[in-house]
């Protein structure tokens, strides 16, 4: 094991690691992410994700989804569930991806495992909590929730007919010198197996980013806030190439325009080729080799042990 990644034989966090617990005071509780994130209506992001892919459809479907380096903090064994919260605090995310296949029509893509993973509001990521998000920030230990060390903030959904997947998250942080983003991989031709997703491939390795001004709007709110420095911007940043949509950026829908606080959804469509493997590992994934987008502190290679389930 390189740099500061916890021992897993030891974790302040065991016991609701799977379940999900409960959110740290100033957070969101469960019930309120079932209020603000309803799924009884269709909204008018989904509406037009819908259109979109299917004008895609009928011009020869989009352009694939640019890969990039998977970064220094990918841990196996993430678990395969839809709320990835573990108590974390922050302002909820409600995520829906839909996978779709670019070689073949923009047709969904049954049964694609998706995968994300990213930091807290302060910056740390579950499995390297002592790595130095930069600026200056509380320990990740003082954030007051039940997270699981190893596991906060990271986890599988595998999509049903439509290619879709939903996952309920927080609105990741930052660090120095990264703009805010999320981790993304497209897994086929895999299983679920002991409560995590294994064999087939990855067909895809990217980063989901947010617009500039909702951001920095959420980082001015608890707990976001108690992190200060210099924020990097979406034109600064050494991953996100301005592509757009095909890039990574994400629609996102305020549940209430006048109070960010209440939660945001983000969509996108995920356009891959399901015969083809980028794993994102080493310099080969484009984007930046890990681990340049590392904040200080961070280690400097792949841990040698997996997640626990």
């Amino acid at each position: 094991m390189t740099g500061n990644h916890k021992d897993r034989s030891i974790t302040r966090r065991r016991a609701l690691a799977v379940t999900g617990g409960t959110v740290a005071a100033g957070g969101l509780a469960v019930a309120g992410y079932q209020a603000a994130f309803a799924d009884t209506a269709t909204t008018t992001a989904e509406e037009a994700t819908t259109a979109s892919a299917s004008a895609s459809e009928s011009s020869g479907c989009m352009t694939l989804m640019a890969s990039v380096t998977e970064g220094p903090y990918y841990l196996d064994g993430a678990l395969v569930r839809k709320d990835i919260t573990e108590g974390k605090s922050g302002v909820p995310l409600m995520l829906r991806l839909t996978v779709v296949d670019a070689t073949d029509g923009c047709t969904p893509v049954k049964g694609a495992a998706v995968e994300i993973w990213h930091c807290d509001a302060w910056g740390y990521y579950s499995g390297y909590t002592t790595a130095n998000p930069g600026g200056s920030a509380p320990a990740e230990s003082e954030d007051g929730s039940t997270a699981d060390d190893d596991t906060y903030l990271r986890g599988y959904q595998i999509a049903g007919a439509n290619g879709a997947v939903k996952f309920e998250t927080i609105f990741p942080g930052w660090y120095t010198p990264r703009t805010c983003h999320i981790h993304l991989k497209v897994h086929t031709g895999g299983q679920k197996e002991d409560g995590t997703y294994e064999g087939g491939k990855v067909n895809h390795t990217g980063q989901l980013f947010f617009d500039d001004t909702i951001a920095e709007e959420i980082f001015t709110l608890e707990p976001y806030s108690k992190h200060s420095g210099s924020y990097t911007t979406l034109d600064d940043d050494m991953v996100y190439d301005g592509g757009g949509a095909s890039s990574g950026l994400l629609t996102l829908e305020a549940v209430h325009k006048k109070d960010p606080s209440k939660g945001y959804k983000g969509f996108l469509t995920v356009a891959v080729d399901p015969d083809a493997e980028n794993t994102g590992a080493g310099s080969g994934g484009g984007g930046g080799t890990p681990p340049g987008d590392a904040p200080s502190g961070a280690p400097s290679g792949s841990p040698s042990a997996s997640a626990s389930s």
